[in-house]
């Protein structure tokens, strides 16, 4: 084999040996990546959970309108 068979062959392992370490890295970056994108879960707030009793049929027309008017003079999160 002559130089130029050497230093391909050199070179061909160089390239060989970046693909797999960048493989590797561009693998554990998007298996790191996919944990920090799961949704978060946040609680209803206190007039959706008082629509949710009155579509259920928990309370009647007359409490909701009272409880919700509660609600809103308490200053409760929208």
């Amino acid at each position: 084999m002559s130089g130029w068979g050497y230093a391909g062959m050199g070179i061909a392992m160089l390239i060989f040996w970046v693909l797999v370490i960048g493989g590797i890295a561009v693998a554990v970056k998007f298996a790191l990546s996919d944990r920090d994108t799961t949704p978060r879960y946040e609680s209803p707030s206190p007039q959706e959970l008082l629509a949710q009793r009155f579509a259920r049929g928990e309370i009647d027309e007359n409490e909701y309108t009272n409880r919700l008017a509660a609600l809103r003079a308490s200053g409760a999160r929208q």
